[in-house]
């Protein structure tokens, strides 16, 4: 049997975790495996999630470096990387089994909605994976799966903590161009919805420039709004 790790990163997620969980409960009961990657959270995160999780293992802060301690962790042949926010399709752990298996790639990720009220998000979604499909670079937000072997065969995302997504599709373009999945899952819109659409989409126009041209990545990170990285 070909089994998935479904990576979780999280940092104070005690109102939504049960939330996150509660619907991978059915891959746990096909043998798949759901690991949460804890960034040092001050709420009850870790306790909400031991019941609904494989495990729960604290890493240093940082998506990337959550992401990684918990493919270090992992025993599946395919790692899935999953934000507190995501919800995968019906099916995920077949289509991306099959997926992988048929086309013969080496990583891929799904078509993305976006959940909220404003209708340009929507317009949003769309243009994110029609980049995606053309430029064969993924984002967080689309569910980054791959096979772990090819994994650790890059290196795993890179220790920054913004563009991480855009760094790790890059080294797994040398490998072959992602298997686009048309499934969606099905993101939050709240960062969108809580700054303002048309702020936002600036803002990542902005940044993704930056990072274009050879701009720090800690440097945007800051811009973005994370603050300076904990020292």
């Amino acid at each position: 049997m070909t089994r998935l790790s479904i990576v979780i990163p999280v940092l104070n997620e005690a109102a939504g975790v049960a939330d996150t969980l509660a619907p991978l409960q059915t891959l746990r009961g096909e043998g798949h495996e759901v690991i949460l990657s804890d960034g040092g959270s001050e709420d009850s995160t870790r306790d909400l999630a031991m019941a609904l999780c494989d495990r729960v293992i604290i890493a240093p802060r940082g998506r990337a470096l959550q992401m990684n301690a918990g493919a270090r962790d992992a025993v599946g042949d395919i790692l899935l990387f999953l934000h507190a926010d995501t919800r995968l399709p019906e099916g995920a752990s077949k289509l991306i089994i099959d997926g992988l298996a048929d086309s013969g790639k080496k990583w891929g990720r799904f078509d993305v909605v976006i959940d909220g009220k404003p209708k340009m998000l929507c317009v949003i979604a769309f243009m994110m994976n029609l980049r995606s499909r053309l430029t064969g670079i993924a984002t967080g937000d689309q569910a980054i799966f791959a096979r772990a072997e090819a994994f650790r065969a890059v290196g795993g995302f890179p220790d920054q903590r913004l563009m991480e997504d855009i760094a790790f599709s890059t080294k797994m373009k040398g490998m072959g161009s992602p298997l686009c999945l048309r499934e969606k899952v099905v993101t939050s819109g709240r960062r969108w919805e809580k700054n303002g659409v048309w702020r936002t989409i600036f803002l990542m126009w902005r940044l993704r420039a930056a990072y274009f041209f050879g701009a720090d990545p800690e440097e945007l990170a800051v811009r973005y709004g994370y603050g300076p990285r904990p020292k």
